[in-house]
């Protein structure tokens, strides 16, 4: 109502003024100075005049432009006066005075809404957070196999924090803190006033819960801003969790000293001992380090952390924690140390983390694990893996130095999902960390040879389709049977596959062709390079040992085959996942192809080459063995998981063992696996109707032939006899005269080569041989001459060793 009152007094004053300015100047008759005198000139006296009228014309255009304006508010506010209250002397500095208070309280409301504003928006990220710079690689369990960065290792629960450890930090740092609510007053104050007393800091203001929340939201920067928001988080904190939560996160993540996070690793390193074995003196000692780490830690300054120890007692005597009599007769005590090395620079598994930390740069982004603070979360089985590694260094280092391997490998992957369940690389991993699972190439022998006769069965053959088993020669490559040993006579694909008859798998390559059988080993999960040559039946082609194993899980997985992996999930440093495993399965084998299969291989292990690996439950599996048994390979599965071997020495010299020993080695593990794994069959295959998956696309070869020498008997299995030490004994064996044989470079699993040197060698360019006519794995060159008949033979003396069948059995008493 006031504004009405003064504006209308406002265009009243105004109107009235204009009207005024309307009227022109009287003139006074009998003023001498208005009447026209003689000689005066008119034109002056005229020009006043028009000023005058030009003054009234413009006054009457402005009235007439108010006017209106003057109408409707008085027609609108009336012609009231201003109010008394109005008219008061200091209205201007009331009127300032509320202004600057509204001013002011609008931006404290600013401020206050920046502040919560800037606060995070979850303050559960207290129970998952870790460190900046930090990596943790878990078991698939849970526990700790690694730990980078600034982490920490041991986990502790309150109710294993002994109460006078508790009070021993509530003293040292937070003597309200069962009382206030996140932000002491009076702690504040107190602390001002003892730091103003000693000239210098001796307490802190901050609480616990305060510290809580610096570590995990904020930075050490000091500011004004920042400590704001450390209270503000504090009250959040204290709002949404108990007493016992706040200590029991606080004592997991605050700095104790000399690498030392969380409470239970600070025990350690310092003490050698868990929390709830802490004396009084060794807690004190403890709580006394948080306000300067690097000052008090006993490690790098005894003195001063002795002489913090001893303020921490006595501050718990003051408060009622304990007696004066328990805190004399704790100060007198010497600070104790017994120095441990942190468990977190201790690691499991090492061979498996390395792996995950070089698979890790593929799954997250850089800046990413730069910035650290990452949980991975592995697929490895704990308690497998443990059995895994004391398999691979019992079998170096009892039986290695006979048969002559100074190095194995092992790895066990779920075939249903793909997941690596163990993985041992080598023996001592300090001095060697090369990998031989992942990283070792080698020729896997007649391992290969099932994915030779899956291809030959998806394309339409029998299990009973029979080769004949005798020297055989195609495009000048003749390979050859353990021993030279042949029966002439016919061999189905089981039983050929079942003895690991060397002639009849590379007949059956040459009737499915090397397309097929290379695609198929591909979509099974071999990636390494295969070369189209007649040797690939036996495995010239060199793969790992990762990528077998992974194969012939498709075997156990009904013809899916699953992606390896080891990693299963990725956290960031706030616990959100950023990374999660899933792999898209991919059908390789028919379902009944892959149930055929696994029926043969069945019969590798009940009757064949692989029997020391059977355990009492289905088992199928092949050995394999490469040129002078430089690698010994046994891959074997049940329904649920799959294990390959590997044994051999890194320099690639030739071994005196057996792949039996890889077999033996795999029943070892497994006896301890299945312990944890219920029993279970594998499906039945339908022999009586196979459907066609894969077309063969047969090699067209120049010239094959078989040659008429045999020795009339069955090839026996991969090795010799199963008690027999290794003896060196003479063999005669026929060799043409018109032609120059040379043996594959790839021998039967278990068996050693001839080192017998072939003569009379027709000599060849460094050119790559064309598969059609001879086979880039050979050893030496050969010559063919066209339309030969039955050659004549002479006798050639040749000395040969056959390892043992089977490797040594553990000592009972370490059977397991």
């Amino acid at each position: 109502m006031k504004y009405k009152q003064k504006l209308s007094q406002f265009f009243h004053n105004l109107a009235n003024k204009l009207e005024k300015s309307k009227q022109p100047p009287k003139v006074d008759p009998i003023d001498s100075k208005s009447a026209p005198v003689a000689g005066e000139n008119p034109v002056e006296a005229s020009s006043e005049e028009k000023k005058v009228n030009l003054v009234s014309q413009a006054s009457s255009k402005a009235l007439e432009t108010f006017k209106p304006l003057k109408n409707k508010f008085t027609t609108l506010i009336g012609n009231s006066p201003l109010p008394q209250w109005r008219q008061h002397p200091r209205f201007g500095l009331y009127l300032g005075l509320g202004l600057g208070v509204t001013g002011g309280l609008l931006g404290v409301g600013w401020g206050i809404y920046r502040l919560e504003s800037s606060l995070p928006q979850n303050i559960a990220d207290i129970q998952t957070y870790t460190r900046p710079g930090t990596l943790t690689i878990q078991a698939a369990n849970g526990e700790i196999l690694k730990q980078n960065g600034p982490s920490t290792y041991e986990t502790v629960k309150i109710a294993q924090v002994p109460p006078l450890v508790q009070e021993a930090f509530i003293a040292s740092e937070d003597r309200r803190f069962r009382e206030h609510g996140g932000v002491d007053g009076q702690g504040i104050a107190r602390a001002l006033f003892s730091n103003l007393r000693a000239g210098g800091v001796v307490e802190g203001g901050s609480t616990i819960t305060q510290q809580l929340a610096r570590i995990v939201f904020l930075s050490q920067e000091r500011s004004f801003d920042r400590k704001l928001r450390e209270m503000r988080i504090a009250q959040k904190i204290e709002d949404k969790y108990t007493k016992d939560q706040i200590l029991e996160r606080y004592f997991h993540l605050v700095y104790l000293g000399s690498g030392a996070y969380g409470l239970a690793d600070a025990a350690w390193l310092y003490f050698s001992k868990p929390v709830d074995k802490l004396t009084l003196a060794e807690a004190a000692t403890l709580a006394g380090i948080v306000p300067a780490p690097s000052l008090y830690s006993p490690l790098e300054n005894p003195k001063s952390a002795l002489e913090r120890r001893n303020i921490v007692l006595k501050t718990m005597a003051e408060l009622g924690f304990i007696t004066n009599a328990q805190a004399e007769q704790a100060i007198a005590s010497p600070l104790g140390l017994k120095i441990s090395p942190l468990k977190r620079l201790q690691r499991q598994a090492a061979y498996f983390t390395d792996y995950v930390e070089k698979e890790l740069p593929q799954l997250v982004p850089a800046k990413t694990l730069e910035a650290g603070g990452l949980v991975v979360k592995t697929t490895l089985n704990p308690r497998w893996q443990s059995e895994a590694e004391e398999v691979v260094e019992r079998a170096v280092s009892r039986y290695g130095q006979w048969q002559n391997f100074q190095q194995a490998a092992l790895v066990a992957i779920d075939p249903k999902n793909g997941q690596i369940k163990a993985m041992v690389g080598g023996i001592d991993h300090d001095k060697n960390q090369f990998n031989r699972v992942t990283q070792a190439k080698r020729q896997p022998g007649s391992t290969f040879k099932p994915f030779v006769y899956a291809a030959a069965i998806a394309a339409g053959k029998s299990p009973y389709s029979s080769y004949k088993d005798a020297q055989y020669v195609v495009d000048g490559y003749k390979p050859e049977n353990y021993g030279d040993r042949y029966s002439g006579r016919e061999v189905s694909m089981r039983d050929a596959l079942t003895s690991s008859l060397n002639v009849v798998a590379v007949q059956v390559l040459v009737a499915v062709g090397w397309n097929p059988v290379i695609k198929l080993a591909q979509d099974m999960g071999i990636q390494s390079k295969l070369l189209p040559t007649y040797s690939l039946a036996l495995g010239a082609s060199e793969v790992n040992l990762l990528e077998l194993t992974s194969a012939y899980g498709t075997f156990a997985n009904n013809g899916v085959h699953q992606p390896v992996y080891g990693i299963n999930q990725v956290l960031d440093r706030n616990g959100k996942v950023i990374y999660q495993a899933n792999f898209k399965p991919k059908t390789a084998l028919n379902k009944n192809t892959a149930a055929t299969m696994t029926w043969m291989l069945q019969n590798v292990v009940n009757s064949g080459t692989g029997t020391p690996a059977q355990i009492g439950r289905p088992v199928a599996g092949k050995t394999g063995t490469s040129d002078k048994a430089r690698d010994l390979w046994f891959v074997g599965y049940i329904p649920q998981l799959v294990t390959g071997i590997w044994l051999g020495n890194d320099n690639n010299k030739p071994t005196n063992g057996a792949s039996t020993m890889s077999a033996w080695m795999w029943r070892q593990f497994m006896l301890e696996a299945i312990k944890d794994i219920p029993y279970q069959g594998f499906p039945e295959p339908n022999l009586g109707k196979r459907p066609v998956t894969l077309k063969a696309e047969p090699i067209k070869p120049r010239r094959t032939y078989f040659t008429q020498t045999t020795n009339n008997r069955l090839a026996s299995s991969d090795e010799g006899s199963p008690t027999e030490e290794p003896i060196r004994r003479r063999r005669r064996v026929r060799v043409s005269r018109e032609q120059t044989i040379v043996r594959s470079n790839t021998s039967e699993p278990g068996q050693r080569r001839s080192s017998r040197r072939r003569t009379r060698v027709a000599p060849t360019s460094a050119a790559a041989p064309s598969p059609q006519n001879t086979d880039p794995a050979a050893a030496e060159p050969i010559t063919v001459p066209v339309n030969v008949a039955a050659p004549e033979t002479r006798s050639v003396p040749l000395e040969v060793t056959s390892p043992p069948d089977v490797a040594p059995p553990a000592p009972p008493a370490e059977r397991r």
